[in-house]
């Protein structure tokens, strides 16, 4: 690639940056908006992120047909289609706030997932490929994944800005400009996405058919305890935030501005993590970041879930003063709460871990079996919404159990489940 194609293709990189920072922006959206609909609409805990199953579930039925739309009709259309989705369902959840109607947002939530999905399949690969592939490709692909947790650490923050305090007359409407912010860079992103040249990642062809190759994958016992460790992973990725940010709010009684604020620090400290291991990852392999950040998991939600909630500490946060301005300060929470955001760091590096270690010896199936993964990405709302259930029997802090059982599968896939026992099956 010439250094005058680099430079025609800086516009659609910056693009493809800001749509990999929306996947998180839309998604993170989902479970700070859970408190909003619990007052708005006086639904239980679980209700209320039912958005957020809604948006994961639309993964597992938008996972294979997307992997048959992008083979069917190439990356730029594909991206340009998941732009259009994300853009219907921001304004569904817009119309919505409206119409006063709980159904409404759920659809929007639901189709706004079909949009993420799609996304997840195509940036990583395009950013490859306009950044030349090799060192600046994935160059590429660290920023534009580093700009995913920046965007992941503002969303629940700027909820939490807009909404204030949580009242009965808390709406949907509160957080329009958040929603405005997204169909806005939807817009633009499709404005300069169709106006663009761009190269076509290429892939070969596949000689079997996918139903062939999916099958094939499922027969390796490793790649199988990984997909469900990508379930249950992502889970814990959500819901540890997610509930926390509820549970601030519903019962320890801390503003939503401050609330939104903390857990925004969990995000925060993923991208930490996620710089961490990308400079320790040629050095430290993927099963033992895995064990270590795992068992380090267990241990922190563990204290969270026995500590009494009277215990309070700092966390520096950004928080508003007597006259309502903006500033840093010191939020007292629960030691429960600072435990669970360092579980942040221990999430950061868990996904390429476990794909690295699912994918291992797969050769032909690789393609089939990243395919499945995207499916399963729908753990990250199944997992929280069984949290939300569990919160209406037994309260906030035994609802952790989930992430605790979830995390303990993860520490058993790292010692034991990722080992490939089955080397002969023939994958050239």
């Amino acid at each position: 690639m010439s250094q005058q194609n680099k430079q025609n293709y800086m516009l659609p990189i910056i693009i493809m940056v800001f749509l990999f920072g929306m996947i998180s922006f839309v998604t993170n959206l989902a479970a700070p908006m859970g408190k909003i609909l619990t007052t708005q609409f006086n639904v239980s805990p679980a209700m209320g992120l039912l958005g957020n199953l809604a948006n994961f579930i639309a993964y597992a039925v938008m996972g294979i047909p997307g992997g048959i739309m992008l083979e069917k009709f190439g990356f730029k259309k594909t991206a340009l289609t998941a732009i259009v989705i994300g853009l219907v369902g921001v304004f569904i959840q817009y119309l919505s706030g409206g119409q006063q109607s709980f159904l409404i947002y759920l659809v929007g939530a639901f189709v706004s997932g079909f949009s993420m999905c799609l996304l997840n399949m195509v940036v990583n690969p395009m950013l490859n490929t306009l950044g030349g592939g090799g060192n600046k490709g994935n160059q590429l692909i660290q920023i534009g994944g580093s700009f995913n947790s920046v965007m992941g650490t503002l969303t629940p923050m700027l909820v939490g800005v807009l909404v204030g305090e949580i009242t009965k007359q808390t709406s949907i409407a509160d957080v329009y400009p958040v929603l405005f912010i997204a169909m806005g860079v939807f817009a633009f992103a499709f404005v300069v996405l169709f106006f663009s040249q761009l190269p076509e990642p290429h892939s070969e062809k596949a000689k079997e058919p996918l139903s062939t190759l999916m099958s094939g994958a499922l027969k390796f016992r490793h790649f199988v305890l990984g997909a469900i460790a990508i379930f249950v992973y992502v889970g814990v990725e959500v819901g540890t935030p997610g509930v926390l940010d509820m549970w601030l709010v519903k019962e320890i009684g801390i503003a939503p501005t401050i609330a939104g604020f903390v857990c925004g620090t969990y995000w925060f400290l993923m991208l930490i993590g996620r710089l961490v291991g990308a400079s320790i990852g040629s050095k430290v392999s993927s099963r033992v970041m895995l064990m270590v950040t795992s068992a380090v998991g267990l241990v922190l939600v563990g204290l969270a879930m026995i500590l009494p909630v009277s215990t309070q500490v700092s966390v520096p946060v950004l928080q508003t003063d007597a006259v309502g301005a903006l500033g840093f300060g010191l939020a007292e929470v629960p030691i429960n709460a600072l435990l669970l955001l360092l579980v942040g760091l221990c999430t950061s590096i868990m996904w390429g871990g476990i794909f690295n270690l699912a994918v291992e010896g797969l050769g032909k199936y690789l393609a089939a079996a990243s395919g499945i993964f995207m499916v399963l990405v729908c753990g990250g709302g199944i997992l929280p919404w069984i949290q939300g259930l569990i919160v209406d029997i037994a309260g906030y802090q035994f609802s952790y159990i989930v992430i605790l059982l979830a995390l303990a599968y993860l520490l058993y896939y790292a010692l034991i489940g990722s080992k490939n026992v089955n080397k002969d099956i023939p994958v050239e």
